[in-house]
C-alpha cells in the first residue's frame, strides 16, 4: 500500500485557519505518514525522531510515545468530522438533497487531504487503548448518524439500518483515496468521487 506523502490536516483547524503549524504538529504529521506507510509496529520512536530531525529527549517532550501520537492523530480528526457533518446538516436543515451534497463535498475534501489519516483509521485503530478507542468509535457512530438522518428523508423507503449500510458504503468509496495513485489529478478525482458517491446513495436499490 502506498499513501500520498501529504501532511495530515484536521478539517477546520491548522493551516485552513491560517494558524502556523507548531513543531508538535509537524512531528505528528511525520509520525502519521510513517505509521500509514509502514504500519504502527513497523515504526519506532527513533524512526520518527530521525525523520523529524529531533533527538529522543526532544521527541518525548512533545509525546509520551507512539500510542500518544496515534491518539493525538485520530481523536481530533473524529471530533472535527462530527462537528463538520453537523454543521452541514444544520446549514441545510430544510433541504435534504443540498445537505447530502454538502456532506459528500466535505468528506471528499477531507479524504483527499488526509489519506494517511484514513489509512490509520482503517488499519491501526485497534492499537489504541480501550478508552480512546471507545471514544473514537462513539464519534464515528455519531457522524454516521448525521448521514443516516439525511438519507432517511431522501430515501424514505430505506429503514434506518439500510440507510446506515448505505452511509458506510459511501465512506468506503470516498475513503479509497489512500490507495489511489497520481494517475488522475486531484480536482478530477474530487469530481469523480463526489459524483459516484451521490449516485450510489440516491439510486442504489
Amino acid at each position: 500500500m502506498t499513501v500520498d506523502q501529504q501532511t495530515p490536516s484536521v478539517p477546520g483547524q491548522g493551516a485552513s485557519q491560517g494558524r502556523r503549524r507548531s513543531r508538535k504538529d509537524e512531528i505528528l504529521g511525520i509520525a502519521v505518514r510513517l505509521f500509514a506507510s509502514r504500519g504502527y509496529h513497523g515504526v519506532s520512536m527513533d524512526d520518527i525522531g530521525s525523520a523529524a530531525g529531533v533527538t529522543g529527549p526532544a521527541l518525548y517532550h512533545h509525546f509520551a510515545g507512539k500510542e500518544a501520537m496515534l491518539v493525538a492523530a485520530l481523536i481530533p480528526v473524529s471530533e472535527s468530522l462530527l462537528a463538520g457533518g453537523r454543521e452541514r446538516v444544520s446549514d441545510h436543515d430544510r433541504e435534504p438533497r443540498a445537505a447530502l451534497e454538502s456532506l459528500i463535498n466535505f468528506h471528499v475534501e477531507f479524504a483527499l487531504a488526509n489519506p494517511a489519516v484514513i489509512a490509520l483509521h482503517l488499519h491501526e485503530l485497534d492499537r489504541l487503548p480501550e478508552e480512546p478507542r471507545r471514544q473514537i468509535r462513539r464519534l464515528q457512530r455519531l457522524y454516521v448518524e448525521e448521514w443516516v438522518q439525511v438519507l432517511s428523508v431522501l430515501r424514505p423507503e430505506l429503514s434506518a439500518g439500510e440507510a446506515r449500510v448505505m452511509a458506510h458504503a459511501a465512506f468506503g468509496l470516498m475513503n479509497s483515496t489512500p490507495f489511489l495513485g497520481g494517475e488522475v489529478e486531484r480536482e478530477r478525482r474530487a469530481v469523480l468521487l463526489r459524483a459516484a458517491t451521490l449516485s450510489a446513495l440516491l439510486h442504489a436499490m
